[in-house]
C-alpha cells in the first residue's frame, strides 16, 4: 500500500537569493529611472531642477532688482510679453511664449524683470534646461497637487532652447504646450527663449529629395511640418533684432 503524498506548501519551496553586489547594481539602475516626488513651496519665488531624470527642484535665491522699467529698445516686445502675464496672472486665457533673436537682446532680463514686478501678485518661475523637458509632466502634476486656495501661477522658464533632428525630448514639450486631457493650463505657461526662430532644423535637403522623388515617405511634406510645429505651438511668438548703438 503506498504512502498518501504530502502536499507541499510555499514554504517548502527552494528560494534562491541573488548574490549582493547584483542586488547593488538593481538598487542602483531602479534608483536612477526612478523620479523621485516633486514637491512646491508657493513661498519660494523661483526655482531650477538640476540633476537630472533624478533630480530636484532646487530653490533659487533671486535678486529682484531688475525692473521692466530697466529695459529699452524693447517695447513692443515687452508691452506684449507684460500683457500676455496680466492675462495669466488673472486667470484670463493666455499664451505660451516664445522670444526668439539675437543674443543680448533682453529676453532673459524680461523674464527676471516679470518675476519682480509680479511675485506679490503670485508669479512663480520654474527654469527647466533643454536636456530636463522629460520632466515637465511631473511638475504640471506637482502643479495640480497645491492646495485649491493656491493663487499661484507658475512660469516654466526654457533659457536657450534648440533641438537637433536626432533630439526626441520635444515631443515631451508639445505635449505640455499642446494641453493634455488632465492639464491646468490656467496655472503653467511655459516661457522660452531661443536664438533660433524655428527650433528644429529644416534642410534644404529634405526639399530636395522631395521634388526629386528620392524619398521612402509616402507622405513627404509631413515630416517638414513635424520639424516647423513645435514654435507654432506657442501662441505668442516675439522676435528680438539686433540693436545699433
Amino acid at each position: 500500500m503506498s504512502q498518501p503524498t504530502i502536499p507541499t506548501t510555499p514554504s517548502d519551496q527552494p528560494t534562491y537569493a541573488l548574490p549582493a553586489p547584483l542586488l547593488d547594481l538593481l538598487s542602483q539602475y531602479l534608483q536612477e529611472q526612478m523620479t523621485p516626488t516633486i514637491e512646491i513651496d508657493p513661498n519660494q519665488l523661483a526655482y531650477r531642477w538640476v540633476g537630472g531624470r533624478t533630480g530636484h527642484l532646487q530653490p533659487l535665491s533671486v535678486n529682484l532688482f531688475l525692473s521692466l522699467d530697466d529695459l529699452h529698445g524693447i517695447d513692443k516686445q515687452k508691452s506684449k510679453l507684460v500683457q500676455n502675464t496680466r492675462q495669466f496672472i488673472k486667470g484670463y486665457p493666455a499664451n505660451h511664449v516664445l522670444m526668439s533673436g539675437t543674443r543680448g537682446a533682453g529676453k532673459s532680463s524680461l523674464i527676471r524683470a516679470l518675476l519682480q514686478a509680479h511675485h506679490n501678485e503670485g508669479l512663480r518661475i520654474i527654469e527647466v534646461a533643454r536636456d530636463d523637458l522629460q520632466i515637465l509632466d511631473k511638475i504640471r502634476a506637482a502643479i495640480n497637487a497645491l492646495p485649491a486656495d493656491c493663487h499661484c501661477r507658475y512660469i516654466v522658464y526654457c533659457d536657450d532652447l534648440a533641438f537637433d533632428s536626432q533630439d526626441e525630448s520635444y515631443r515631451t514639450l508639445k505635449s505640455v504646450l499642446d494641453g493634455a486631457l488632465d492639464s491646468e493650463q490656467d496655472k503653467l505657461l511655459v516661457y522660452a527663449t531661443s536664438n533660433r526662430r524655428r527650433l528644429l532644423p529644416q534642410m534644404m535637403k529634405d526639399n530636395i529629395n522631395i521634388y526629386n522623388g528620392q524619398t521612402d515617405e509616402v507622405n513627404p511634406y509631413e515630416a517638414i511640418d513635424e520639424t516647423v510645429s513645435l514654435s507654432d505651438r506657442f501662441g505668442l511668438s516675439l522676435t528680438f533684432h539686433p540693436m545699433d548703438q
